[in-house]
């Protein structure tokens, strides 16, 4: 066939296949197919900001998987493609690339250009303005790249159909849908101790904290009794000992039930507290009795809550002891103690507190070293503080039992892949304790859209809020002035003030099923896209990106937002340990798809199993790529024109009728039963054994089958047409098996002999149906072991493969005997078999296996050695 290279190469496929399929609308989105048509997926928008490991790789190649399947199936599929470019980890980037800091108090400057040469560790303070300019600038260089990387790898998305979380769509979709949040009283704002990141200087939701083993000491600090004796709290934040609100120990604890009802004066700083029977208390935990901050952990907000205790803030936003002295520090000699604290770290807070504890006798022997769990924002590097501040938060079944059980069935609703996943989304839900905090005291992400009156004190009026009309969206508070409100009237008594808060990056990521469907923007694609079909991701952000879409799609459409999760694991070091830039043990995918190409790449990323971690090991990469190079050369073997090597095999072969021959239906008989196979594993969103099944296969079609068949291909008789249409109906059959793992490869060799793309092509179904005969697929099985056991002699031998056989015995059971026997005029082909074969039946072999006994030739002398110069 003249469409068929001379010398089939996998280099360059990417680079002509991509662009090919853009220049051809192959992946477009056919919107005017009906919903039952359609199948839509929620790709997971990439953190821009950051960088693409191999495990993103791997996870977004699992939903191409499906998207290529399902449209090989027929469907009509949506996949769009999002940037998550708003938020901390952009803002980090711009800082560091630019060597800059976002200073709100500052002017818009129009000429503004970033330095020539940034210095990370010397920013220069800019305008929040200029500041989302760089951002917006950034985020652009860094989509381009993600998509180059993307496109590579051969993901089929529609690229027309492209988001990002910052940009018009989305921040109107996050508006609107917070606004109707607000209405129906799901969304609310209180002033409330806040888990507090003090280095990026914003709040931190319950979702995205984490755990951390955190090295430290117990001290033992004395409280003071009415008679003048001790008791002893044991702590590892002494100096929160200014904000102590009571003592609480374990109503069961003897040491301590003469107290319960009195009170203590803390050491210092003279303040009198109560000391409160609570079970919650642990007497097993150092002395058994502690003293309640305000606020040094989760603990102490669930007692200052229960018990109606008084507020005392010490610790501010910027990690340090406030330093107005606090109204209720009343003593001359506890003022003096609290002023040499403040303006101080924490960190350095504890060293001068613990010393004046010392010298007053109030500090109990030296510190014990201790270990202790802290909680720490995910992009952090120290513990969170526990600060009072003004946030928004968004009902999230955190204080609702009810929505709480609405939510967990709603996860019932949806089909999981694995579906043990299901029980971590359940478990998340069932261990909220707080509401979803939504706000961010950050810079570049989508504006909360409200403003505030400002009373004639200036103080502003948080019962009431102004909000925009819908048909304003998207707003900024912070350049906008509400209807009805001037805009020199901003931040004056009698005026307004906008909110200065942008959104969590997961309030407008929860969205994005809104977002790409269309959502009142686009009422004819929403009605045929959403609920969407299908919810790729990691297990790592069920309890953030999962619940929360669940949550906002649940409130808003009363409907789960997809009907599948599928749920990859991560990919981890041959070790089975995580990737990180710290460890070291990071694999950057332009890298490894440099080097082996994106269909081999895929074809790794294929093996590793939903849900389950992969250890990932560069030399895997080369099986895949010698799968790709087998695919090409035994595709030219099989097209290439009889008078070069290959059986000049072309479509007008695929033709069921034209196979006759039993070995020829045997393999079409198990290419079919493979095929319903890899269909129903597909189906089941296991996509590795789609591929281990489908692979199995070609390797024995290329091995076996070509080599048994190969001879009567190239004749001219009945016999060598069944042939030729076998070979004609498997490669098509096995190409579009492969297609969803292969694209590159499968696309390349379906472009010499046939028309159009093989993915917009008809997955495998039709063409089997010559199969119903009675032939056995179990032929080609029995042929192949023969062949392997005449290689096997030959191997053993040290001869050639194509040394002549002059005997031949294959023993086995009579079933077995008698199918290898119809396969015999091949065989002999195959093997150069030119002496007398004979079968045995041997009522001995009682299994499947088949004993091959070959007489070979004896080898052609060699030709003398060439006497020594």
């Amino acid at each position: 066939m003249s469409n068929v290279p001379e010398k089939p190469a996998l280099e360059g496929l990417e680079a002509k296949w991509s662009a090919l399929w853009q220049e051809r609308g192959t992946y477009s989105f056919d919107r005017s197919k009906t919903r039952a048509q359609v199948y839509s997926i929620d790709t997971p928008p990439p953190t821009v900001s950051g960088s693409l490991h191999v495990g993103h790789v791997f996870s977004y190649t699992h939903a191409d998987l499906v998207a290529r399947f399902q449209r090989m199936r027929g469907m009509e599929v949506f996949y769009p493609m999002g940037w998550d470019d708003n938020g901390l980890p952009t803002e980090r980037r711009v800082q560091n690339y630019f060597g800059v800091r976002c200073d709100p108090s500052l002017p818009y400057d129009e000429d503004f250009t970033p330095p020539e040469k940034p210095d990370a560790k010397k920013q220069i303070p800019i305008s929040r303005r200029n500041f989302i300019e760089l951002c917006e600038q950034l985020v652009a260089i860094d989509e381009k790249a993600f998509e180059d990387l993307w496109r590579t790898l051969g993901l089929s998305v529609d690229w027309e159909q492209t988001y990002t979380t910052i940009g018009e769509v989305s921040r109107t979709a996050s508006q609107r849908a917070f606004l109707r949040n607000l209405a129906r009283g799901e969304a609310y704002t209180s002033d409330a101790p806040t888990l507090w990141d003090v280095t990026f200087q914003t709040a931190v939701a319950q979702a995205e904290l984490e755990a951390r083993d955190y090295p430290g000491h117990y001290y033992r600090v004395g409280y003071t009794l009415a008679d003048g004796t001790k008791v002893h709290v044991e702590t590892t934040r002494p100096e929160l000992t200014p904000s102590a609100v009571a003592l609480i120990a374990h109503p069961d604890d003897e040491r301590y039930q003469h107290l319960f009802g009195s009170t203590a004066t803390s050491p210092l700083f003279g303040v009198e507290l109560p000391v409160i029977a609570d079970p919650s208390a642990d007497p097993e935990k150092g002395s058994g009795i502690v003293h309640c901050c305000t606020f040094g952990d989760l603990t102490d907000v669930q007692w200052w809550r229960e018990y109606d205790l008084p507020t005392r803030t010490v610790v501010g936003r910027d990690g340090r002891i406030l330093r107005e002295i606090p109204g209720w520090i009343s003593s001359h000699d506890g003022r003096r103690a609290y002023e040499e604290l403040a303006g101080k770290t924490v960190f350095s807070a504890r060293e001068t507190i613990v010393e004046a504890l010392r010298k007053s006798g109030d500090l109990d022997g030296d510190p014990k070293p201790t270990t202790r769990m802290a909680n720490f924002y995910e992009k952090g590097d120290k513990p969170l503080e526990i600060v009072s501040t003004r946030q928004w938060y968004l009902s999230n079944g955190g204080k609702e039992p009810e929505l709480r059980g609405q939510l967990v069935a709603r996860g019932h609703e949806m089909a999981w892949y694995p579906p043990y996943m299901q029980s971590r989304y359940t478990n998340w839900i069932d261990g909220l304790n707080t509401d979803w905090l939504v706000s961010r005291q950050r810079f570049f992400g989508v504006p909360i859209p409200v403003w505030f009156r400002l009373d004639g004190e200036g103080e502003p009026d948080y019962d009431s809020p102004i909000v925009p009309d819908e048909s304003e969206l998207p707003i900024d508070p912070q350049s906008q002035a509400p209807q009805g409100f001037e805009e020199h009237q901003r931040g004056k008594p009698g005026g307004f003030m906008g909110d200065p808060d942008i959104f969590d990056t997961w309030a407008t990521s929860s969205l994005t099923p809104q977002i790409v469907c269309g959502w009142e923007r686009d009422p004819e694609l929403f009605e045929k896209t959403f609920p969407m079909d299908l919810r790729p991701q990691a297990h790592d952000i069920i309890r953030t990106w999962l619940f929360s879409s669940v949550v906002r799609a649940h409130l808003e459409n009363q409907t789960s937002p997809w009907s599948h999760a599928l749920i990859s694991g991560f990919v981890v070091d041959p070790d089975r340990k995580k990737m990180s830039k710290s460890k070291g043990n990071v694999v950057v995918p332009t890298e490894i798809l440099d080097k082996f190409g994106a269909d081999a790449v895929r074809w790794r990323a294929a093996g590793a199993r939903p849900g389950a971690d992969s250890p990932f090991d560069e030399a895997q990469m080369k099986v895949g790529r010698r799968l790709a190079m087998k695919v090409l050369n035994a595709s030219k073997f099989v097209l290439a024109a009889p008078e070069s090597y290959g059986l000049g095999v072309d479509a007008s072969f695929v033709e069921p009728h034209r196979v006759t021959e039993a070995l020829d239906l045997s393999m079409l008989r198990r290419l079919r039963q493979v095929a319903i196979e890899a269909t129903e594993a597909f189906e089941a969103y296991d996509y590795t054994t789609a591929l281990e099944v489908t692979e199995r296969f070609f390797w024995g079609f290329c091995d076996d089958y070509l080599e048994l068949v190969k001879d009567r291909a190239r004749g001219d008789a009945a016999e060598a047409d069944s042939a030729k249409a076998a070979f004609a109906i498997a490669l098509s059959v096995q190409l579009r098996l492969l297609a969803p793992f292969l694209p590159y490869v499968t696309e390349e060799v379906w472009s010499w002999w046939q028309e159009g793309s093989i993915h917009r092509a008809e997955w495998p179904n039709a063409e089997f149906e010559i199969t119903t005969t009675p032939h056995d697929p179990a032929l080609l099985v029995a042929a192949g072991e023969v062949l392997a056991g005449i290689r096997g002699a030959k191997s053993t031998a040290k001869v050639s493969q194509r040394t002549a056989v002059t005997g031949l015995v294959v023993r086995g059971s009579e079933q077995r005997v008698g199918i290898a026997k119809r396969a015999l005029p091949d065989l002999r082909s195959a093997g150069n078999v030119t002496g007398e074969v004979e079968f045995v039946v041997d009522p001995s072999q009682q299994g499947n296996d088949l004993v091959v006994e070959a007489v070979l030739a004896d080898p052609e002398p060699k030709p003398p050695a060439a006497p020594a110069q």
